[in-house]
């Protein structure tokens, strides 16, 4: 072989080896890449494949339902619709079909009700680094009809999907403590945040396979993952009863021209919440509807039964009360003199009665709500010991009721509490307390001195009917004994005095035996600290029967402002009206006779001046006060009439009228009884009788200078005292 042949082939073949090596190493790199893309990457490609030639469509759960304790629905989910769009399959179906987005957006609109510019607004929506949307929501909670007209606009692109929307059947009923859910069906506000985790279902997803124009394809297995409904909330309310509730507070409202009213009904050896209003309310099913702002919105949806906290007044006097039957520092043989008024340090503190109840024994000075024989009591207590049952009754921190935002309210420390503070606390100033914790601390002396937590809920359930599983049931009460049995049945008969004898005996019901309390708060301003002028929340706060409570019930009536608002004269009626149908409803046995109970239900009337009127005339003012009457027909015009102008007696009672010559008819009246009214209302009342008034003091009136149904000439002068200081 020739050495030039050698070469070449030495040549050859290193350039096969080098080529070789090459392809190897190109080979290599290649196997490396495709394994990389299969192996460590397979799963996004494989995601990325996947969201191209599929349709995942996320379907909401349904919400669970909120159900009172007798099965009734008081919020459901009903089943709807929503539009999506996914913007790259529209984008292509656009530059397809030669159409703008300002074309489409005309259709959608047209279809959906919407309004253009928002359709619009939303197709040329994009990210806020300025790059082009993937999808975006159109619109929630559509109905059928909506949905199937937009389906048949047959643009690639947009997508409907089930959905479900929050309703609640019964609009304003049980507004703040149901509360309200966000566009994305979550809890905002009440029971709906309290149990969002609960009543919240777990989305199903429906995965299809679609072909480019990202239109379904036939004959192929679709992925679906069914959605999990939510659980259902029973709640311890009574639709019955918070209709009771409802009721009272909405004509409560009314009645006194108030801010706000608010009334609870619980079962005090349960902790159970019966019933919980408040007045004004809101829609949850429109729960924007009227607020402008969002400090607006936040009053309306406040639920002043827990939010809200104020100096409760005479009705603390229950819990000053109980620390001075606990620690024995009273007795029945102690004796307290209230002369109108008390010194105390440098300061002088009135009694509401400005003349003062005299010489009174404990039991009294409940009965007669007297400042001054509180402060005597407070005095003995001292502060440690008063600040101690303040602290175990719950004061100054949250009960853990399970609805949101509770205020715990301000107790003053033991050792910032001064000698008037000492006083003024005893009779239910300087610290604050909302309605709930108040009622909770009232509950325990109800329940024979043992405290138990205030809560809504009942159980928590799924299922339907005889399908219905208990998946948990409330009971988490924080039970403790705060005062001795023995004690709080002696409390409970001196405030069954109250209702028969004293400041509440408005809410008397014959037949029963009601133990409550009365109070009536001067409003502190929260800018100053000082107390204002004319501005009053006034309280009521009772139990039935008195020996053995099945239910206890909370009135709050924020700035009344028709006349009156010492609590005995407008929390009280309410409070009566409520007890009645709580009675009835619950068929609470009785001690007389329904003819008894039924009189005793009837409002009081003052007899009207209608002699010297012709008849046609008083009987029309007979009607309209209610009265049935009895009359004779020698004249046209009333010379008499028994009983006199001037005695109170019940609705429907019959007056007797006679006709004849006027000449004598009005020589005598009888002095109506004006004890708690305002001076206004008084005044009225007095010349509409012929009387003339002297007013004495500010306030109500607390005592007057002739005893009601004593009969006096026209024109006799009346001195009326006016007083007030802080509780009835």
């Amino acid at each position: 072989m020739s050495l030039k042949n050698y070469r070449d082939i030495v040549i050859i073949k290193r350039r096969m080896i080098y080529i070789f090596t090459f392809l190897c190493f190109i080979f290599s790199i290649l196997i490396c890449r495709l394994s990389y893309i299969m192996i460590f990457k397979s799963k996004d490609y494989s995601a990325k494949a996947i969201e191209q030639w599929t349709s995942e469509v996320k379907i909401a759960a349904k919400r669970g339902k909120i159900l009172d304790r007798n099965g009734n629905e008081l919020a459901v989910s009903a089943n709807v619709y929503r539009v999506d769009i996914d913007m790259n399959a529209l984008r292509q179906y656009l530059k397809k079909q030669n159409l703008t987005n300002e074309e489409v957006a005309k259709d959608i609109s047209v279809a959906l009700n919407m309004k253009y510019e928002e359709v619009l607004k939303i197709l040329n929506k994009r990210l806020p680094n300025g790059e082009l949307m993937q999808s975006a929501n159109l619109i929630r909670r559509i109905e059928k009809e909506e949905a199937e007209r937009v389906s048949n606009l047959n643009i690639s692109g947009i997508l409907v999907s089930p959905d479900t929307k929050r309703y609640y059947p019964n609009n304003d009923f049980l507004a703040h403590v149901l509360g309200c859910t966000n566009v994305d069906g979550d809890g905002l506000t009440g029971i709906e945040l309290s149990y969002n985790k609960e009543l919240t279902g777990i989305p199903g997803v429906r995965l299809a396979e679609l072909e480019r124009r990202n239109k379904e394809l036939p004959n192929t297995i679709s992925e679906y993952t069914k959605p999990i409904e939510g659980k259902n909330a029973v709640l311890t309310i009574d639709k019955k009863i918070q209709h009771f509730a409802e009721k009272a507070a909405e004509q409560a409202l009314i009645d006194n021209k108030a801010k706000t009213v608010s009334v609870m009904v619980m079962d005090p050896k349960t902790g159970e919440i019966y019933a919980m209003a408040n007045k004004p309310d809101f829609n949850p099913n429109n729960p924007r509807e009227g607020a402008e702002n969002w400090d607006e919105l936040q009053k309306k949806w406040r639920n002043r039964c827990v939010n809200d906290t104020y100096e409760p007044g005479s009705i603390f006097k229950v819990i000053t009360a109980t620390a001075a039957l606990e620690e024995g520092v009273i007795s029945d043989t102690d004796r307290f003199v209230c002369n109108g008024s008390i010194v105390v340090g440098k300061r002088t503190i009135h009694c509401w009665k400005r003349g003062g109840h005299g010489t009174q024994d404990f039991s009294d000075i409940l009965k007669n709500s007297c400042n001054v024989g509180f402060i005597n009591v407070g005095q003995k207590l001292q502060k440690e010991k008063l600040n101690k049952y303040i602290e175990l009754f719950g004061f100054g921190q949250k009960t853990g009721i399970d609805l949101p935002g509770e205020a715990k309210g301000i107790v003053k420390k033991t050792e910032s509490i001064s000698e008037v503070d000492l006083a003024t606390i005893s009779f239910g100033q300087t610290n604050t307390v909302n309605p709930i914790q108040f009622l909770a601390a009232f509950n325990a002396i109800a329940n024979d001195g043992i405290w138990i937590r205030p809560h809504i809920m009942k159980e928590i359930t799924h299922g339907d009917g005889n399908d219905k599983i208990i998946d948990k049931v409330y009971d988490n009460l924080g039970e403790k004994r705060v005062a001795s049995e023995a004690n709080m049945r002696k409390l409970r008969s001196y405030l069954e005095r109250v209702i028969s004898e004293g400041s509440g005996k408005r809410t008397y019901i014959e037949g029963y035996h009601i133990a409550g309390k009365t109070g009536t708060a001067q409003k502190v301003n929260s800018q100053n600290g000082t107390y204002e002028a004319g501005k009053y929340v006034s309280s009521f706060v009772g139990m039935a029967p008195a020996s053995d409570p099945k239910v206890t019930i909370f009135i709050s009536i924020d700035e009344p402002s028709a006349g009156e608002y010492y609590a005995g004269v407008i929390t009280t009626p309410v409070a009566k009206q409520l007890f009645n149908d709580i009675f009835n409803y619950l068929d609470f046995k009785v001690d007389a006779s329904a003819e008894d109970v039924s009189k005793s239900l009837l409002k009081d009337v003052v007899i009207p001046e209608i002699r010297g009127k012709k008849k046609d005339e008083a009987i029309k003012i007979l009607k309209a006060n209610n009265l049935k009457f009895e009359i004779d027909n020698n004249s046209d015009i009333i010379s008499d009439i028994n009983p006199k102008p001037g005695y109170t007696v019940k609705e429907e009672s019959k007056i007797i009228l006679y006709t004849g010559n006027p000449s004598n008819y009005n020589k005598e009246v009888a002095v109506p009884d004006l004890t708690g009214l305002s001076k206004e209302k008084a005044i009225k009342i007095l010349e509409s009788l012929g009387l003339k008034a002297e007013i004495k003091g500010e306030g109500v009136v607390s005592e007057q200078s002739i005893a009601p149904e004593e009969l006096v000439s026209k024109g006799t002068v009346i001195e009326l005292q006016l007083d007030f200081t802080g509780g009835d």
